[in-house]
C-alpha cells in the first residue's frame, strides 16, 4: 500500500511540473455566459473601469441593445458582443484555468509567472479583482498580467503599460491575420480607453494548439494541479485505512472499505498483473494498481457535478506524462531478447528485415502515442458532450428570451445528461481499465523470455 501511494505522489509531482511547461490553453477566448445569463448590467459597477465618459454614454445606449439581448457592452469604443455560444462555452469548460471554480464560484489560486523582462513574479489571483461569482475575468491587472476566462495572460511587452496594480474596462476581442494569413482571434485589454495585446502563456505544443512560446511561463498550481493533488491525497487517506484495517483485522474476512478496495486489487492482479507479467508480477504490480487508481480518481473526481468540473485526464499534458512512465518502464526493463527481437529481427528473411525493423523501431512510440490520446480523447469528449446536452437549454431558450423553449429544452437536456452522466462513469472506469492493462502487455512483452514463445 505504501508503494502505491509514493507512485501516485510521484505521479503527481512530475506531472505538475511538467504541465507548467506543456499546459493546454484550450479555447479560453470564449466567455462561459452558462452560469450568469441574468446578469444585469445596470447595476454593474463600473466606477472602477478605465473608460472614458463617451464609454459610459454609449453603455445605456448600445451595451444594452436589443440586437444581442443584453449581452454586448462598449470597451474602449469597440461593441463587445457576449451572446452565449456553444463551441466557446464548451472549449473553456475543457481548458485548465488558474482559479479553482465550484459552479460559478471562482476560487482564487497561487500565481507562478516568469517572464525575461519582468523576472519572477509571485502573487494570488485575488489581485485582478475577479467577481467571486462569474467567468473568471478581472477588473484589474497586476504587474502586466491580467486574468481573462480565468487564464493567466500577459499584456505583450513594448506597449508601455503601467505596471503594479491597474483598474482595466474589459476585454476586447480582434480578428487579425497571422504571419501565414490566417485569421485568429487576438485579445486586447483596455485601460484608459486605449486598447493593449495580451498573450498567452508558453506551452511546448510547437503550435499543434495554436500555443508556442511567449513573453512569460506559467508555473501556477492551476485548476487541474489542485485536482490532482485533492485525489491524491484522497487516494492516500483511502489506502491508509485500507492498510490499517488489513492490519487490524488479519485472517479475517475484509469488511466495509477493505472489502471494498479490494475488488478492484484482486481483479487488477488476476486479471492484469498475472497473465501478463508471469512471475515477474509482483515486481510491477504497486506501478499497475497506481496507475489504475490514479486515473479512475481523476475521472470520477471529474464527474463530480459542480465540484471543479475537472479534466485532468482529458489534458494532453497529464496523458503524455502518464505515457512516458509506461514508456520508460518497458524499455528500461526490456531484457535482451526484446531488444534482439526489435533491433535484429532473427528469423526472418533479409530482404523483409528493411522494413520490419523500421517498423518495429516505430512501434516503441507509437505505443504510448496511443495510450496517450486514447485516454485524452474519450474523457475530453465525455467532458463536451455534457457541456453541449446544458447548453441545448440555453440555445432552445435563446439566451433567456424564450422561457418556454428553455422550460421544454430542460426536460430534454437534463435527461440526456443523467444518461450522459451514468455512461461516463461506465467510460471513467474502463478507461483506467483498458491503460493499466496496456501498460501490462508492453512490459510483459519487454521481459518475456525466451522460453516462453
Amino acid at each position: 500500500m505504501r508503494k502505491i501511494i509514493i507512485f501516485n505522489f510521484l505521479f503527481v509531482f512530475v506531472i505538475c511540473f511538467q504541465s507548467a511547461v506543456f499546459a493546454q490553453d484550450h479555447g479560453h477566448e470564449g466567455h462561459d455566459h452558462s452560469t450568469h445569463e441574468n446578469h444585469d448590467h445596470s447595476t454593474d459597477d463600473h466606477s472602477t473601469h478605465s473608460v472614458t465618459a463617451d464609454s459610459h454614454d454609449n453603455h445605456g445606449a448600445e451595451a444594452h441593445g436589443d440586437s444581442h439581448h443584453g449581452h454586448s457592452e462598449v470597451i474602449c469604443g469597440v461593441e463587445v458582443d457576449h451572446s452565449f455560444e456553444v463551441g466557446k462555452t464548451a472549449m473553456h469548460h475543457i481548458g485548465d484555468a488558474n482559479v479553482y471554480s465550484i459552479g460559478p464560484l471562482q476560487l482564487p489560486l497561487p500565481v507562478i509567472a516568469y517572464s525575461n523582462d519582468g523576472g519572477l513574479d509571485i502573487f494570488s489571483t485575488s489581485k485582478f479583482k475577479a467577481d467571486l461569482l462569474g467567468h473568471g475575468d478581472g477588473h484589474a491587472a497586476y504587474n502586466g498580467y491580467v486574468l481573462h476566462e480565468g487564464s493567466l495572460k500577459r499584456v505583450a511587452p513594448g506597449q508601455n503599460f503601467p505596471n503594479g496594480e491597474v483598474k482595466i474596462a474589459g476585454f476586447v476581442p480582434k480578428e487579425e491575420i497571422d504571419a501565414k494569413g490566417k485569421k485568429k482571434e487576438v485579445m486586447y485589454v483596455c485601460d484608459f480607453n486605449e486598447l493593449y495585446k495580451i498573450e498567452n502563456k508558453s506551452t511546448a505544443d510547437a503550435g499543434l494548439f495554436g500555443g508556442g512560446i511567449t513573453s512569460f511561463y506559467d508555473f501556477s498550481p492551476t485548476k487541474n494541479v489542485v485536482s490532482m493533488i485533492l485525489v491524491t491525497l484522497f487516494l492516500g487517506f483511502v489506502f491508509r485505512r485500507v492498510a490499517k484495517s488489513y492490519k487490524a483485522r488479519e485472517g479475517k474476512e475484509p469488511k466495509g472499505l477493505q472489502s471494498f478496495m479490494e475488488t478492484f486489487v484482486v481483479f487488477i492482479r488476476d486479471e492484469v498483473a498475472k497473465p501478463f507479467l508471469g512471475n515477474k508480477w509482483e515486481k510491477y504490480f504497486s506501478l499497475l494498481l497506481a496507475i489504475f487508481f490514479f486515473i479512475l480518481g481523476l475521472n470520477l473526481f471529474g464527474q463530480i457535478p459542480f465540484f471543479g468540473g475537472s479534466n485532468v485526464t482529458g489534458n494532453l499534458a497529464v496523458t503524455m506524462v502518464l505515457a512516458i512512465i509506461a514508456f520508460l518502464v518497458t524499455n528500461i526493463s526490456g531484457n535482451g531478447h526484446y531488444w534482439k527481437h526489435l533491433l535484429a529481427a532473427p528469423g526472418v528473411p533479409w530482404f523483409v528485415k528493411p522494413i520490419l525493423i523500421p517498423v518495429e523501431i516505430m512501434g516503441i512510440f507509437i505505443k504510448p502515442l496511443t495510450l496517450m490520446l486514447r485516454l485524452f480523447a474519450n474523457i475530453t469528449a465525455g467532458h463536451i458532450v455534457l457541456v453541449v446536452f446544458v447548453s441545448l437549454i440555453f440555445i432552445f431558450g435563446d439566451s433567456g428570451q424564450n422561457v418556454g423553449g428553455a422550460l421544454g429544452a430542460s426536460v430534454g437536456s437534463t435527461l440526456l445528461t443523467l444518461f450522459m452522466m451514468a455512461i461516463e462513469l461506465i467510460v471513467a472506469l474502463v478507461q483506467a481499465f483498458v491503460f493499466t492493462i496496456l501498460t501490462a502487455s508492453y512490459i510483459g512483452a519487454a521481459t518475456e523470455e525466451v522460453e516462453h514463445h
